[in-house]
This record gives structure tokens, sequence and C-alpha cells, in this order.
């Protein structure tokens, strides 16, 4: 190797090293926080009886559902008021001028009336997916209402 390389290797080399020396760091952290909340939401599908005949002398059954989604971990109860058709106790759809007396249940054998008192079959603990709750419906035989229409709104309350 000539001088001069030698030279400009040695050079560099010490530059280097100063350079390494003299480079330092300095750390620290920090927190990331979240808070999540304890939440729910519900959607429901609507409950269509379709004809009743009073005439027939059986119940008319039908079903629709409700979809309880919650914060991981939350626990929840599902109750159904009494419509705003009805009067305490009794489930009434209106139309006509008349009424049509009807039924909520918890159960697919429409034993367990399902109140506003949230009924402990409802209970459940929520994820990601939400928990299909079925709400199972009877309208009974021997009601002479008047021909027309009869609807209702009941409100579903999720408490958690």
């Amino acid at each position: 190797m000539n001088r001069t390389a030698l030279r400009l290797s040695v050079a560099l080399a010490a530059a280097l090293l100063s350079t390494a020396a003299r480079a330092a760091t300095a750390t620290n952290t920090f927190a990331v926080t979240a808070q999540v909340a304890a939440k729910c939401s519900v959607t429901t599908s609507d409950i269509a009886f379709g004809s009743y005949d009073p005439t027939a002398g059986v119940d008319l059954d039908a079903q629709g559902s409700l979809t309880v989604t919650c914060t991981k971990g939350t626990s929840f109860t599902v109750g159904l008021d009494n419509g705003t058709s009805g009067i305490s106790g009794t489930r009434q759809m209106s139309g006509a001028g008349d009424v049509l007396g009807y039924e909520l249940y918890s159960d697919s054998t429409r034993t367990a009336v399902w109140t506003n008192a949230a009924m402990p079959a409802s209970q459940g603990a929520a994820g990601k997916a939400g928990n299909l709750l079925f709400v199972y419906a009877r309208i009974p035989a021997g009601q002479y209402p008047t021909a027309g229409s009869y609807s209702d709104t009941v409100t579903v309350t999720v408490n958690y």
C-alpha cells in the first residue's frame, strides 16, 4: 500500500472512531391508554301474525327476533313492555275500533311470558357477534274482534 492510501485509511478510521465515541442515545417511554365503555345496542325484527280467523278456534302463533350486541364481557338482561295498546299486565293490538289480545314469550313452548322485568332466560354475555334472541308470540283462540287491521308497538329494554 502506498503511504497516501495508508494515511487516508488511518485518518478515515480515526474519524469514524471519534464519531462513534461521540454518538450516544437517550431513551424514555410513554403510555398509550384507552377506556372501553360497557355498551349495548339492540336491533329488532317485526312480528307479523298474518290473518287471524276467530271462527277457527285455534291459537295463531308467530315469532320475531332481536339481536343484542354488547361490549365483550358485559352481562345484560332484556325486557319487553306491554306495548302502546295494552293495559297493565295485558298485551293488545288495537285497530278497527276494537282490540285483539296477544302475548309474547321467551320460550318456543309459549309458557314463559316475556315481561319488562327482564326474564332470566334473556340473560347473556355479549361479544362481537351479538346474541340472537327469539320472541315467540301468540294470539289466543276465542277472541271475536271487528274485522280490520290491528297493530301494537312494543319497547325493548336492554339493561346492562
